[in-house]
């Protein structure tokens, strides 16, 4: 059976056939948020924290894979596996965090969002973070989920603006290739700090919740396809199809967030500009180091990276609380078949848009958001080795046993990050 994407058509190049879910989840990691801390690395260490990058891939190459193995044998998202095999209480005391720590994190994209079209084209950057959020909130209700699915693929090409800015500065290759293959430990807190937030952002809660549901939405756009369980004869196209998408997807990821280290290392680190707290104080301070050029790049890909990020920040929320309740949900239905999923959809997004326009300093709920991450994914993490590993949900489908080892390293290596968060906040 032909295992095609939803969303492209028979005569498209084979490559865009494959990339679909991996790709978007992927991509969205790269949030606004994502590059203010990949910045911050550059920045303050240079390229000494390149390393993490290598180092993150196959664990997070992995948990996706795991993520969206679940979504495609099932049929059903991370949540709704969740609900199958644990209690309510249980999904919902991992889903509400999920929530809160996702409208935090939209919220500060659509901010970041509203000061990159600020710096780019003046006027009021609350009016952009409105005008943003409506956009968002409209791209999920209104467009039909193949054609949304489309746009969130051509949004990924935003990414390509920061591998562009690398040819715009002057880069020390031989330091890159070092931070890049030897790892670097310093006695330092705030180094320490840094290396968690990298974790964190890299691997993060909301990301499992957005490419396992998004296999089983793809399910219902295809009518000759079903979930693995019910048609196992599917298993091996499917399987190799979700392993490229997300290996490509992933490195999509980690490539652009090498980028923008070694660009602010190369720029800022190397003009001693290391105190940089968001997105958007990078654009304005690599311009007169680098040109206006690398200005506007850096300010558009903001834009871009947004765009994509808001609407999986927001959908990935609403998939998990809507299965976690048992709604019916799914961005491939009208909006009056599910009308509590993209209510909650719709508020996420609100809600976030509104903290722009309260005193909350947005580097501090942008913490908190990574605390409550980085605690909930751990908790995550288990559960989903322990579904993917449940011969009752899986049935001849339970991962094999290099994705066990490479998964339960991922759940150590997101504890061990946890405990380190803690540690450096006492110093």
């Amino acid at each position: 059976m032909d295992d095609k994407s939803a969303v492209v058509e028979s005569s498209k190049p084979r490559i865009l056939e494959i990339l679909g879910p991996g790709l978007v989840t992927g991509a969205s990691d790269d949030d606004p948020s994502g590059i203010a801390t990949y910045s911050q690395a550059g920045a303050q260490f240079g390229y000494t924290a390149s390393w993490t990058l290598i180092f993150t891939y196959p664990l997070m190459v992995a948990i996706q894979i795991i993520s969206a193995r679940i979504g495609r044998t099932t049929g059903r998202g991370l949540a709704g596996s969740m609900a199958k095999c644990y209690p309510g209480w249980v999904g919902m005391a991992i889903t509400v965090p999920l929530l809160i720590a996702n409208i935090i994190n939209l919220g500060a994209d659509l901010g970041a969002m509203g000061d990159a079209a600020k710096l780019l084209v003046n006027g009021y950057a609350l009016f952009y973070v409105a005008a943003f959020g409506v956009i968002c909130v409209l791209l999920q209700v209104l467009l039909k989920y193949k054609r949304y699915v489309a746009v969130l693929k051509w949004l990924s090409l935003a990414l390509l603006s920061y591998i562009a800015t690398l040819f715009v500065v002057h880069v020390d290759w031989s330091s890159f290739g070092r931070g890049l293959v030897l790892p670097t430990f310093k006695m330092d807190p705030s180094y320490w700090s840094m290396i968690v937030a990298i974790f964190g952002t890299t691997i993060s809660p909301y990301l499992f919740f957005w490419q396992a549901p998004q296999e089983a939405e793809d399910l219902k756009e295809k009518p000759k396809e079903e979930a693995l369980t019910e048609h196992p004869k599917e298993a091996r196209k499917a399987n190799t199809r979700i392993t490229l998408d997300t290996l490509i997807g992933m490195a999509a990821s980690n490539v652009v967030a090498l980028a923008i280290i070694t660009t602010t290392a190369a720029t800022l680190n190397k003009a001693g500009k290391t105190n940089i707290e968001s997105s958007i104080d990078a654009a304005k301070a690599i311009e007169p180091l680098a040109g206006h050029f690398a200005k506007i790049i850096f300010a558009t890909g903001i834009i871009g990276t947004g765009l994509l990020a808001v609407p999986v920040l927001a959908g990935s929320a609403a998939y998990a609380v809507g299965e976690a309740a048992r709604w019916k949900v799914g961005l491939s239905r009208e909006p009056s078949e599910a009308k509590a999923f993209y209510t909650t959809v719709g508020l996420a997004t609100v809600i976030g848009m509104l903290l722009n326009f309260t005193p909350i300093p947005p580097m501090k709920a942008l913490f908190w958001s990574a605390v409550i991450n980085g605690v909930v994914a751990v908790p995550v993490m288990v559960i989903l080795m322990l579904i993917a590993s449940n011969q009752k949900v899986m049935k001849q489908f339970v991962i094999g046993r290099g994705l066990r080892v490479l998964g339960w390293a991922s759940c150590l290596a997101m504890f061990l990050a946890v405990v380190g968060m803690a540690v450096t906040a006492f110093f």
